[in-house]
């Protein structure tokens, strides 16, 4: 998975989700495409997150995996 900035440049590579055993999210990838970062989410910040979205928002992100991507000429204008 890749997460891209508002020009499409690529800001990471996510290349493994998975968790641990004191209850973290671990989240394993590249920043930059050069550097290895691990990342850890913990319960109450994933909660925390939760509370960051709407009901639009959260409509969106369900409706999200059966979209078709925007041809990368299309999302730069």
């Amino acid at each position: 998975m890749k997460l891209l900035d508002t020009t499409g440049k690529e800001l990471m590579t996510v290349s493994k989700i998975s968790a641990d055993e004191r209850n973290f999210l671990v989240i394993k990838g590249k920043i930059f495409g050069a550097m290895p970062m691990t990342a850890k989410l913990s319960p109450e910040e994933a909660r925390a997150a939760l509370k960051l979205l709407d009901a639009r928002t959260i409509w969106f992100l369900i409706t999200l995996l059966f979209r078709k991507s925007v041809p990368s000429e299309k999302r730069k204008g």
